[in-house]
């Protein structure tokens, strides 16, 4: 009932605002019809009098010059009586219309006030009907807190119960514990301590032990598999492709027909020589050789534009300031053509596409571009076909493969510009003409100047060493070459416990031995690993370089 107490204060309040409503409407509509009706009477005064003023005017001024006639005063008194009782009528006509109008305006409020009255009455039924049902939920829920009360005390009393039985037989069971423990220490004579320590240190050895015979087993068939899989490869690789090979010098040669040719190439007080190196960017020597002129620069694609312009200076005869300016830009052009021919030619015979006309500049001017004797475009190809095979040998992305292959020298073609290494050079171009972040990657990481986060990364580092590390591919200065011999030795031996140490294979491989002594196993992987960081810092090769670390043990006895 306390819950119905509000509802029927809405409804007497409802109830009362309506009939107030009803009287303050009723009060307004009588105010709104005397002002009616007093402004209809003062409107149809003033309209009589207009009129009547109007209609005399021309009679009054005529007549205001003599005497204004009685007849005329009736005549105008008639009218104004006429007019006013017209006004009357309307006036009456007027207040009856507007007493209607406040009739009609007095019921459309009567019915406006119902309809609210009703529909604040229904928003209370229906109202009074949730409060009714929600009373009755909760009073449900109420009786099932309470039954689920009385339940859980119930299962805390035999919980409570429970955990006393459990307590009596864990005390139980720790006596028996205690007596039995002390049996067993009688009967063997140790202590429960000593004894958990030497199965402890048992068990120790005995997990280490399998341990180390199972990592044993898994690195030796993870060698044994990778190596015959790698051998397999690398063969069906080498098998399928075979390049022609082609080494060329870093200065270019040029034959003149006699010696009188070299004092037309210099000019008079030396023009034309210092034309051409001028225009060219080269170094043109002239020495004693008989019938040769040396072409010397830094840069390959000058080299070749100027050895191609003294050819043809040489064969027209004419060489003079002029005309060497133009046969150097008509040669500067046929190289620009040989260039973009040539990465065409790359891309077309790895099947590439979609390569940037930028990169594809770059892949051609390797053409002129040697490292060791080794042409650097051959080279190029020569990569991305192993990595194409290779790729297809281990079902993965072979466009790709061969893509990083074609390009992962491709900063060579500017490297002597620019003071960083030709992978990350590269690299940056890769990225900055949109190639893949793989492609881009191994570029970089084709020489370990980040890690690579592929297997085709892998692939090409393969088949760079591949291709530079085959017999012939490469030449090297005597000299250069046995002073990496002797550097490959003195770093090896330069660290604590080495006994002696032996460069074979040309420089591809180090066998070091170690003082059994002074060195453990994991310390031979330890020391490997050192001296392969040291060689990638201070040396300069081609390929790569095996470190093989040797502690071995010998036991020597006399039969007498």
């Amino acid at each position: 009932m306390e819950t119905l107490d509000p509802i029927l204060y809405m409804i007497v309040g409802g109830c009362v605002g309506g009939v107030l409503g009803w009287l303050l409407a009723r009060d307004q509509i009588s105010q709104v019809l005397d002002d009616l009706r007093d402004k209809t009477e003062e409107r149809a005064r003033k309209r009589a009098q207009r009129e009547v003023r109007e209609e005399l005017t021309d009679t009054i001024e005529r007549e205001l010059i003599d005497e204004l006639s009685e007849e005329a005063q009736k005549a105008a008194d008639e009218k104004a009586e006429e007019v006013v009782g017209e006004a009357q009528k309307e006036a009456k006509s007027l207040v009856l219309e507007a007493e209607s109008d406040a009739r009609e305006l007095l019921a459309d409020a009567r019915a406006e006030a119902d309809a609210e009255l009703h529909k604040r009455r229904s928003e209370l039924e229906k109202i009074e009907e949730r409060l009714t049902t929600r009373e009755a939920s909760l009073e449900h829920r109420a009786i099932r807190l309470d039954e689920r009360e009385d339940s859980v005390q119930d299962r805390n009393t035999a919980l409570e119960e429970r955990r006393g039985e459990l307590a009596a037989r864990e005390k139980a069971l720790e006596r028996r514990e205690v007596e039995l423990e002390q049996a067993l220490e009688d009967a063997a004579d140790i202590t429960a301590k000593q004894a958990r320590q030497t199965l402890h240190d048992r068990l120790i050895q005995q997990v280490e032990l399998e341990a180390s015979q199972q990592v044993r087993e898994i690195e030796e068939k993870a060698e044994e598999e990778a190596g015959r899989r790698a051998k397999k490869v690398i063969s069906v690789a080498c098998q399928r492709y075979a390049g022609d090979y082609v080494a060329e010098k870093c200065v270019n040669v040029v034959d003149l027909p006699n010696n009188d040719m070299k004092g037309r190439i210099i000019g008079r007080q030396g023009r034309n020589i210092r034309a051409m190196e001028r225009i060219t960017g080269v170094d043109i020597i002239v020495d004693d050789t008989p019938e040769v002129v040396v072409v010397s620069c830094f840069d390959p694609v000058r080299r070749e534009i100027a050895r191609r312009s003294l050819e043809k200076l040489i064969a027209d005869g004419r060489i003079h300031p002029a005309r060497i300016e133009e046969v150097v830009e008509k040669s500067d052009q046929e190289v620009a053509q040989t260039i973009k021919e040539a990465g065409d030619q790359a891309a077309l015979e790895l099947g590439i596409h979609g390569l940037h006309r930028e990169l594809l500049d770059r892949v051609g001017q390797l053409k002129f571009r040697t490292s060791y004797g080794q042409n650097m475009w051959e080279h190029s190809v020569e990569v991305g076909f192993l990595c194409g095979l290779m790729a297809s040998e281990l079902e993965v992305n072979v466009g790709q493969a061969r893509r990083a292959g074609l390009l992962h020298d491709i900063g060579k073609a500017l490297s002597h510009e620019r003071d960083e290494s030709h992978a990350l050079v590269g690299a940056e171009l890769a990225d900055r003409y949109g190639e893949l972040e793989v492609v881009r990657n191994a570029i970089a990481a084709h020489h370990n100047e980040e890690p690579q986060n592929s297997v085709i990364a892998h692939l090409v580092i393969a088949a760079d060493a591949l291709s530079g590390a085959r017999p012939g591919a490469r030449r090297e200065v005597l000299g250069a070459y046995v002073k990496r011999l002797k550097d490959l030795e003195r770093i090896s031996s330069s660290f604590d416990g080495v006994d002696r140490s032996y460069a074979i294979q040309a420089g591809r491989e180090i066998r070091v031995m170690v003082e059994r002594d002074a060195i453990n196993d994991e310390g031979a992987h330890s020391l490997s690993r050192q001296i392969a960081r040291r060689i990638e810092e201070e040396l300069t090769y081609p390929g790569q370089i095996k470190i093989t670390v040797i502690r071995e043990t010998r036991a020597t006895e006399y039969a007498r």
